[in-house]
């Protein structure tokens, strides 16, 4: 509560800086030494989110720290809007369920904002290195207008693109006359709306796997951006000749490699954020793989270290890994749980009878779930595969029943 009280008093003058501690003194009638203590306190509690607090000796603290509050949690006046677009709410509350960590990315992005006056940023990163999971957490805590590109379900077309972001930007600005405005319109509409201290982020998941015509930027994305208008991208990595997005001279770029070596130790440290969270504190698996662990012998440092160095900095690895061995399908050791996600799939694989018979009637149905891509019934698989209806039910019912969810569609199950 005292530095609370300190904080509060201290943040009221914007012009203030922390050696002024003599009017802080006064106005909370404590002794300047008192008010020094309580402020190093604060910078340090504060530190854990904006690490520069740390590095940043001598006067200037209390500015950076007030600078970066109200970049995190200052809301602009503007309507009233959904969080998130109802087409995406259930991806991205699923996929911010266990968030853990990633803070050097959202810093190195809110780094670029305050750098430039407008622009592209995007992170890219193999399959499973929590691109999409970065892109919901940041739409969930910062409302921003977002797309995510969904290539099984056919969501990843410039035209869904556009009329979704259209959308999101008229109710959030209120545009009139842009029921068919083009992308760049849109944009000026609102940069012409924003404040000197507002920004608009436009989050876009996943463009690879866009599905367009060669020779244009992937979702004709403007290759001009009005000031205080940023876009931040994801995509998996790609050759030098398949880059699909140019923009005019002038207009900041930047790349977040997941995968570069500067990055390995923030991967490492929020891979083990992420073990610990689902050990100690998920209400889903945290008893069971509790009783896994204990009744191994093993200690919580050891398990999380060596299911990190498995993983691979890879969270799809964690995310069904951990419920894997929480639901006793690993009745192992530590050393037999799979190297990686390939190994993991192939023991998968294995587990679900897959080499018994090659070209067997279950790796038929798979292919077929595979090229069909949308919901099917099981008649159908069973026409296309010319077998008995019965034996592909006991396939997807009895065998497959934990990885597909049933859907109606126009009557028929799928």
């Amino acid at each position: 509560m005292e530095q609370t009280e300190t904080l509060l008093a201290a943040l009221i003058s914007p012009e203030r800086e922390p050696q002024n501690q003599t009017q802080l003194s006064l106005e909370l009638s404590i002794a300047e030494a008192t008010v020094k203590q309580r402020m190093g306190e604060i910078y340090s509690r504060f530190s854990a989110s904006f690490p520069e607090l740390d590095h940043h000796a001598g006067a200037g603290k209390l500015r950076i720290l007030r600078t970066r509050l109200i970049q995190k949690y200052s809301q602009p006046s503007q309507p009233v809007v959904a969080p998130y677009p109802e087409e995406f709410r259930s991806l991205i509350e699923e996929k911010i369920r266990r968030f853990c960590g990633r803070q050097f990315v959202f810093e190195t992005f809110q780094q670029f904002i305050t750098d430039n006056p407008h622009g592209y940023f995007t992170i890219v990163g193999d399959a499973g290195m929590g691109k999409s999971s970065i892109v919901a957490k940041y739409v969930s805590e910062h409302k921003s207008p977002c797309y995510f590109n969904i290539l099984v379900e056919r969501r990843n077309r410039p035209e869904l693109f556009l009329k979704s972001i259209r959308r999101q930007l008229i109710d959030r600005y209120q545009l009139p006359n842009s029921e068919d405005a083009d992308l760049p319109t849109l944009l000026s509409k609102v940069a012409a709306k924003l404040t000197d201290t507002e920004r608009l982020v436009i989050a876009v998941d996943a463009l690879d796997e866009v599905e367009q015509e060669a020779g244009e930027n992937l979702l004709h994305l403007p290759t001009t951006l009005p000031n205080n208008v940023y876009f931040l991208l994801t995509r998996r990595p790609h050759n030098l000749g398949q880059k699909r997005l140019s923009v005019s001279p002038g207009v900041p770029v930047k790349e977040l490699d997941l995968r570069d070596s500067e990055y390995v130790d923030f991967n490492q440290d929020d891979i083990k954020e992420y073990i610990r969270y689902v050990i100690n504190t998920d209400s889903e698996y945290k008893d069971e793989l509790r009783n896994w662990i204990q009744t191994r012998s093993i200690s919580d440092t050891n398990f999380v270290e060596q299911v990190a160095n498995k993983s691979e900095n890879n969270f799809m690895y964690l995310r069904y890994v951990l419920p894997a061995i929480a639901n006793g399908d690993y009745d192992l050791s530590l050393k037999q749980l799979p190297d990686g996600l390939q190994e993991y799939y192939q023991n998968h694989w294995v587990r679900m009878g897959m080499e018994a018979k090659p070209g067997q009637l279950m790796e038929i149905v798979l292919y077929i779930l595979l090229e069909i891509v949308t919901p099917i019934p099981c008649e159908m698989i069973a026409g296309i595969a010319e077998v008995d209806e019965c034996d592909v039910k006991q396939i997807l019912e009895d065998e497959w029943v934990e990885y597909l969810k049933k859907q109606n569609v126009d009557g028929e199950i799928c």
